[in-house]
C-alpha cells in the first residue's frame, strides 16, 4: 500500500493524546461509611468493572477512529499493474478506406467506428487521430467532435507504412499506445513490420457480413475501326453471382447503351462500340456491395494525325511507309545528314533505323525527346562501333548491347500481355511462321522481352518511363539479315510503338498514382492549368517543355470523376479520374496475421482495459467508512454501556 500524502502519516502521533487522557481519568475511589453497606457490595464491584471496561472500548474505538481519519487524509492506494505506462502517448489509427464501406452488424464499417469512438473516447483524454488523408495532433474528442463525424471515404487504400512513419515522427520520452482500426483488407507482413516493437499496440478489425461484391475493373481500347471505337469493359467478381447484372454506358450523364452481364466465371468482359469522336463519360453497374466500385470514369480525345519520323537510310526505311500510311499518321523519312532538329520536338514517335554513327547532338536532342514523352525505336545497325552504340542506350537505361552472333535464329515468344499486342490476339497462338534472323546481337537487360528467340535471348524490349517508352531491337530488320518485315507481327508492333496511349487511347487515371499526364499545349511562364469539374477544382503540378505541358496530381482529385484541363477560360484536354480499386476484394482481409498482437472488439474495451491496468486502486473511501463505523460504535458504547 502507498500514499499519496505520506507526511500527513506524522499526524498519527495524535493517538498519544486520547491514551494521556484515559490516563488522567484513572482517579481512586474515595471511602463513604453507611450504617450497613452489607447490601451494597454487590452492586460496588459490578460498577467498577463495567467502568473500565467502557473506558478502555471508548479509548480504543477513538484510536482506531483518529487513525482511519489520518489515513484517509493521506489518501491510501495499491499501485496499478501497468503504471510506468500511465503517462504513454495515445495515437488512434483510423482506416477510412473504400473497403470499409462494407456493411457489418450494425452498419458501414466506418461509419460504426466513428460512432463508437465518439461514443466512448474519455473527454479528458488526449491523443492523435490519423487517418488516410487526414491527421489531428494532440487532441480530444470534444475538440474534434465535428471533424470527426465529417471523416468520409478517402481514395488513397490504407496505408500501415505511412500511418506508423506518422507515428514515429513524434519525438516524445514516453512510450506509445497505438489504437489501429481497419478491416485489414490488403494488409501484408511486410507493412506489420512498420510497427515499433516496443508500442503498446491494439488492433480492431470490423468484418463485413457479406463479402460477395462486383467492381468495374478497367476499360480499355479494343479495337479501332473507320468511323468507331470498341471499348472493352472489365469486370470482376468476388464471390458468388447468380443473377445478371445491368450496366450502362453513359457519355456526358447521357445513357448510350446498356446490356446485361452474365458472370461464369470472376472476371468477364464486355464490349461497346461508340463513334469516333471525343467521349467524356463512364461505366456503371448496379450492385449493392461496395459502391465505391460501380462506375469507371474514362475520356476518350478524337484522334488526330500521329507524327513519326524514322532516321535512317531511305531504301531500309520503306516498309514503314506502308505502315504509317497517311489517314493516321503524318510520316516523314530524314538521313543523318539532312536531319532538321527542331523537328525532333514536334514528334511522337521517332525510328532510329540501322544508324552507323550517332552524333551527340542528336543523343542530346533525343533525350530531352524521350523525356518529353516521345516514344524512340532503336534498330542497329551491323556496322556499327557497339562502345558508342552501348553509350547512346545507356542514356536511356540499363541495357547493352553484347557481341554480334552470326547464326541464323528463330523468333517464336510472343509476351501477349505486353500492351504492343493488346487487342492484337483473340487468342494465343502457337504455331504460325516464325521470322528469322541471320546476324543478331545479344541483348544484356533486366527488362522483360517483347519478342524472344528460341534459345530465349531477346530479340525486342522496352525501356518504359513514365511517359514514354525506349523499344530496342537486337537485330537489323532489313531483308539482307531478316524476314521479320514479311511478318505479321510487324505491322501491329511497329503501329503500337508509335501510337501515344495519352494521346489516342482510354484516359483513366487512378487518383493517388501520381502517374504524369501530358498536355499538347503552347504555354506562357505566367499562364496556368487547372484541373475542374462542378464538384471539384485543383491546380496541379505542372512543368512546361516547350509544346507540352506536364502534370502531375498526387492525391488529386478528391473524388473520381470526369474533368476538364483549362487554360484560363479554355477546355484544353478532358481528363478522367478513378479510385484505385486495390480494395474491392473483401475476402483479401488478412486479420489472420495479427495473432501477435493484442486483437479486441470495440474501441471501448481498449479505454476499460487502460483504465483498469494504468488506474491506482484508491482505498481512502474504505478508511471514510471505518472512521464513520468507529464513530458509532463510540455514540452506541456511550448508551449502551454503563
Amino acid at each position: 500500500m502507498q500514499f499519496k500524502h505520506p507526511e500527513l502519516l506524522y499526524f498519527l502521533f495524535v493517538l498519544v493524546i486520547p491514551i494521556l487522557v484515559h490516563l488522567f481519568q484513572l482517579r481512586r475511589f474515595k471511602k463513604e461509611y453507611f450504617t450497613n453497606v452489607r447490601f451494597l457490595k454487590e452492586l460496588s464491584i459490578q460498577t467498577r468493572k463495567s467502568s473500565k471496561i467502557k473506558k478502555w472500548l471508548l479509548l480504543a474505538t477513538r484510536l482506531l477512529l483518529l487513525t482511519a481519519l489520518i489515513i484517509t487524509f493521506a489518501q491510501p492506494f495499491f499501485k496499478a499493474k501497468d503504471s510506468k505506462n500511465i503517462s504513454n502517448d495515445m495515437f488512434i489509427v483510423l482506416d477510412n478506406s473504400y473497403s470499409m464501406q462494407a456493411k457489418g452488424n450494425k452498419g458501414e464499417l466506418l461509419k460504426r467506428a466513428v460512432q463508437e469512438l465518439l461514443e466512448n473516447t474519455p473527454e479528458n483524454q488526449t491523443f492523435s487521430l490519423i487517418t488516410n488523408s487526414e491527421t489531428y495532433w494532440n487532441t480530444d474528442i470534444k475538440s474534434i467532435q465535428k471533424e470527426v463525424q465529417n471523416i468520409t471515404y478517402s481514395p488513397l487504400p490504407f496505408q500501415l507504412e505511412s500511418a506508423m512513419a506518422k507515428i514515429k515522427s513524434r519525438k516524445s520520452a514516453n512510450n506509445k499506445d497505438v489504437i489501429i482500426i481497419s478491416d485489414a483488407i490488403g494488409l501484408k507482413p511486410k507493412q506489420l513490420k512498420s510497427i515499433d516493437g516496443n508500442f503498446n499496440t491494439y488492433f480492431i478489425t470490423p468484418e463485413a457480413e457479406q463479402k460477395n461484391n462486383i467492381a468495374i475493373d478497367s476499360v480499355y481500347m479494343n479495337q479501332t475501326l473507320n468511323d468507331f471505337y470498341e471499348i472493352g469493359v472489365n469486370l470482376k467478381s468476388y464471390g458468388e453471382q447468380d443473377n445478371a447484372i445491368p450496366i450502362g454506358l453513359y457519355n456526358n450523364n447521357k445513357l448510350v447503351a446498356k446490356t446485361l452481364v452474365k458472370f461464369k466465371k470472376s472476371e468477364t468482359a464486355i464490349n461497346f462500340t461508340i463513334p469516333k469522336k471525343d467521349f467524356n463519360g463512364y461505366v456503371s453497374i448496379n450492385d449493392a456491395s461496395l459502391t465505391y466500385d460501380n462506375t469507371y470514369y474514362f475520356s476518350i480525345t478524337k484522334p488526330e494525325k500521329t507524327n513519326v519520323i524514322s532516321i535512317g537510310k531511305t531504301e531500309k526505311s520503306g516498309f514503314l511507309t506502308r505502315i504509317y500510311t497517311t489517314e493516321e499518321f503524318n510520316y516523314s523519312n530524314s538521313t543523318i545528314e539532312t536531319l532538321d532538329y527542331n523537328t525532333i520536338e514536334k514528334q511522337d514517335a521517332i525510328v532510329l533505323n540501322e544508324l552507323e554513327n550517332l552524333p551527340q547532338a542528336l543523343v542530346t536532342n533525343l533525350k530531352s525527346f524521350v523525356e518529353k514523352g516521345g516514344n524512340l525505336v532503336f534498330i542497329p545497325s551491323a556496322e556499327s562501333k557497339i562502345t558508342d552504340t552501348n553509350r547512346f542506350l545507356g542514356t536511356f537505361g540499363q541495357i547493352q548491347l553484347g557481341t554480334n552472333q552470326n547464326a541464323n535464329k528463330l523468333i517464336t515468344k510472343i509476351a501477349f500481355q505486353h500492351p504492343l499486342f493488346q487487342s492484337v490476339f483473340e487468342k494465343k497462338i502457337d504455331n504460325f511462321q516464325y521470322p528469322n534472323t541471320k546476324q543478331n546481337f545479344e541483348l544484356k537487360t533486366t527488362n522483360p522481352a517483347i519478342l524472344s528467340y528460341e534459345d530465349q535471348s531477346c530479340f525486342l524490349t522496352s525501356i518504359q518511363n513514365q511517359v514514354s517508352n525506349v523499344y530496342v531491337f537486337a537485330a537489323p530488320i532489313n531483308k539482307m539479315n531478316s524476314n521479320f518485315q514479311n511478318s505479321p507481327l510487324i505491322v501491329p508492333i511497329f503501329y503500337n510503338m508509335a501510337q501515344s496511349v495519352q494521346k489516342t487511347g482510354v484516359n483513366a487515371i487512378k487518383i493517388g498514382e501520381n502517374q504524369p499526364f501530358l498536355v499538347d499545349t503552347n504555354m506562357s511562364k505566367d499562364e496556368i492549368l487547372e484541373v475542374k469539374n462542378n464538384d471539384e477544382k485543383f491546380i496541379p503540378t505542372q512543368q512546361i517543355l516547350n509544346n507540352k505541358v506536364k502534370l502531375q496530381f498526387d492525391d488529386y482529385p478528391i473524388f473520381a470523376g470526369n474533368f476538364g484541363i483549362y487554360k484560363k477560360d479554355e477546355v484544353v484536354r478532358n481528363i478522367s479520374f478513378n479510385y484505385n480499386r486495390s480494395e474491392s476484394n473483401l475476402e483479401q482481409s488478412q486479420s489472420q496475421l495479427l495473432s501477435d498482437y493484442k486483437v479486441v472488439k470495440s474501441i471501448d474495451s481498449v479505454f476499460n482495459s487502460l483504465l483498469s491496468d494504468r488506474s491506482n486502486d484508491e482505498i481512502w473511501k474504505i478508511f471514510v467508512i471505518l472512521t464513520l463505523l468507529f464513530l458509532f460504535l463510540e455514540v452506541l458504547i456511550q448508551k449502551l454501556v454503563k
